[in-house]
């Protein structure tokens, strides 16, 4: 059986290995455009220095796996066409390619390892006094104003959201924000209409100079789903059926930012859970039985605010928002054990 999965990040990584411990006749590729597993949610520590994001594939991954560095073009018919021109033939393949950046001219994007980066070498290059603007108040956004505030006290640093900390409600939206005044971050509930020659414009009238600014809004998906015919929704998030598969093409799983799940936002907390479902199905599908629906369930919703302190909110299974909530270093330590458990949970090394 060959399989080829597109994309390395916490889905791609962990269905693969996954699938070469359940169904040892696999024969598995994966294609993702650096060599590189990046922990995407450390890139805002990147950022500030304070970590490393990228881990060797090579360590990530299964021996019996191949890696193939590059870009896909197209996937359908039981093909995968990549970006130099050749192209591999699959039986079952994983679509696993993430969510996507968009920045407006003038900012660096922070969701991706080469933006991240180029910010790090700029942030390392302001001199005191200097000022940073985040754009973005979901957890990308505060998670990078915690964390670059915190590494840099002598920098004036600013978040700019529509409503800064709004996936929190109550005293955990308090806390978040109490938590980023504590590290002298100023908050700045606006929406950004453009950035130029160093100046972000809000949608008040408002004009903020600037020596480095981060866009932290995750919007979309790379187009590959679109690119290759299958049915997307608005963000261009592959439709599925209840077993992950494409809604177009039932040898085609789709996990992760880039799967169109009903009731499913961007987080990288619900990438291990599909790509193991999907690798259980098709187990399931190789030996001969039936798959099982895949069921969606949230836990919390959380965010770092510098190394010591955080907030994490607990929701029920269908995302809505719980009252309780833990924050300080409590939750600090849970939401690094996460960040652990997710990056070992995809490794090779785990019980994928």
């Amino acid at each position: 059986m060959k399989v080829v999965v597109v994309g390395a990040g916490y889905a791609g990584t962990l269905a693969a290995n996954r699938i070469a411990k359940k169904v040892k006749s696999a024969n598995i590729t994966v294609i993702n455009p650096r060599p590189d597993f990046v922990e995407r949610v450390r890139l805002h520590q990147q950022v500030a220095g304070t970590a490393v994001a990228t881990t060797p594939l090579a360590s990530m991954l299964r021996e019996s796996i191949t890696v193939r560095v590059g870009s896909v073009d197209k996937i359908g018919d039981g093909i995968v066409a990549l970006g130099d021109g050749t192209d591999i033939g699959f039986d079952y393949a994983f679509l696993a390619v993430g969510s996507g950046v968009e920045p407006i001219p003038g900012a660096v994007p922070m969701g991706t390892w080469e933006g991240a980066e180029h910010a790090r070498v700029a942030l390392a290059a302001l001199e005191p006094g200097s000022t940073v603007t985040v754009i973005g108040g979901g957890a990308t956004g505060i998670e990078t104003a915690a964390e670059v505030a915190e590494a840099r006290p002598d920098l004036r640093v600013r978040i700019v959201g529509t409503r800064v900390a709004g996936g929190f409600s109550h005293r955990a939206f308090e806390r978040v924000r109490g938590g980023l005044q504590r590290l002298q971050v100023d908050i700045l509930d606006d929406g950004v209409t453009d950035v130029a020659d160093g100046i972000v414009h809000l949608r008040s009238g408002a004009e903020l100079a600037s020596n480095l600014v981060l866009w932290a809004i995750v919007s979309g998906v790379p187009g590959l789903a679109a690119r290759s015919g299958l049915t997307t929704d608005a963000e261009g998030r592959a439709h599925v059926d209840a077993y992950l598969r494409s809604a177009d093409d039932e040898r085609i799983f789709v996990v992760g930012d880039c799967a169109a799940v009903p009731g499913a936002r961007f987080a990288c907390a619900l990438a291990a859970p599909q790509a193991a479902h999907a690798a259980d199905c098709l187990a399931r599908l190789s030996a001969g039985r039936k798959p099982v629906p895949y069921r969606l369930r949230y836990v919390a919703r959380a965010v770092t605010l510098g190394r010591k302190d955080a907030v994490g909110q607990f929701t029920r299974p269908d995302d809505t928002l719980r009252r309780a909530y833990v924050a300080g270093r409590t939750a600090a330590l849970l939401k690094e054990l996460a960040s652990r458990g997710g990056k070992f949970g995809a490794q090779r090394s785990a019980g994928a």
